[in-house]
């Protein structure tokens, strides 16, 4: 077995490197040949798995948490030749969802199940906007997400809790977001607290954010959360961690395959913890569209 390897030195908690030395072993060990690229610029990892060489090569891995393979994904899908490659993720970020879902937070045991070479497809979807197209495996947020994750940026020395500590910042704040949500067919202008889609069940810190996703039903768990009052909101916080917030009437929890965001000025979108993409926008599921090596 041959693998790309690549390493991110800046991102999450900066231990990237520290991973490289304790997980190269165990691929060495089992006779895996690595082909080690470290990253040098946000959206290198993109780059690289857009360009490089397939040919005779089991998957390309990378060190790192959701950003990471959220540049993967996306490169893999700019492909100009089109060819794919199983992908696998080794963890090393902040919040980790993706690897929560999968309940493999040691990296030690991402890599075995990497060298297991067991094969599955997940969901990916896209993101149309007025000048862009982006793929997303985890979520795509509009409003409060994108603000947390704003301010979460400008607070790293927290390590993972600063998503927690940014989204009680926003929930204080009650910022107006008024916008125009099409799903199903049906059309809700509202002032919102967040809209957000979800691949994955985990997002920030260990948030449930969507108890009842699934990475390969080929739908997106759809979180509407029309604006209350901050009371309402410090006090439904702490059901996100449980998945119990979804029972709260002003959550409005549905699975689907397409759903548009409008706003009436330009906001920027969430889409697995990078702040891309403005609205508009239309969000389609792509089922079972990349291989994951877990």
């Amino acid at each position: 077995m041959k693998y790309h390897l690549l390493v991110n030195p800046h991102g999450g908690i900066k231990t990237g490197m520290q991973i490289l030395e304790k997980v190269k072993y165990c691929f060495l060990d089992n006779e895996a040949e690595l082909n080690i690229i470290e990253t040098e610029y946000a959206g290198h990892a993109r780059d690289i798995v857009r360009e490089i060489e397939f040919d005779g090569f089991s998957g390309v891995c990378a060190i790192g948490g959701d950003g990471t393979m959220h540049e993967m994904i996306n490169g893999l899908m700019f492909r100009e030749d089109g060819e794919r490659i199983p992908i696998g993720l080794i963890t090393g970020g902040t919040g980790n969802s993706f690897m929560h879902d999968l309940n493999c937070l040691d990296p030690l045991e991402a890599v075995k199940r990497i060298l297991a070479n067991r094969v599955r497809k997940i969901d990916i979807f896209k993101v149309i906007t007025d000048d862009i197209l982006i793929y997303g495996f985890n979520i795509i947020g509009w409003g409060m997400p994108t603000d947390i994750n704003l301010v979460a940026e400008k607070m790293r020395w927290f390590g993972g809790q600063r998503y927690n500590i940014a989204s009680i910042l926003e929930v204080l704040k009650f910022k107006t977001r008024i916008a125009k949500i099409e799903v199903d067919g049906r059309i809700i202008v509202s002032d919102f607290g967040f809209v957000m889609g979800c691949n994955t069940i985990h997002t920030g810190k260990g948030m449930k954010m969507a108890p009842l996703a699934k990475l390969d039903d080929g739908l997106l768990d759809l979180l509407i959360v029309r604006k209350a009052g901050r009371i309402k909101l410090l006090r439904m916080f702490p059901r996100v961690f449980s998945g119990k917030h979804i029972a709260d009437p002003m959550v409005d929890y549905k699975q689907v395959r397409t759903f548009s965001i409008i706003t009436e000025e330009n906001d920027f979108l969430n889409i697995d913890g990078e702040i891309v993409g403005t609205t508009p926008a239309k969000i389609n599921v792509m089922p079972n569209e990349v291989e994951i090596l877990m």
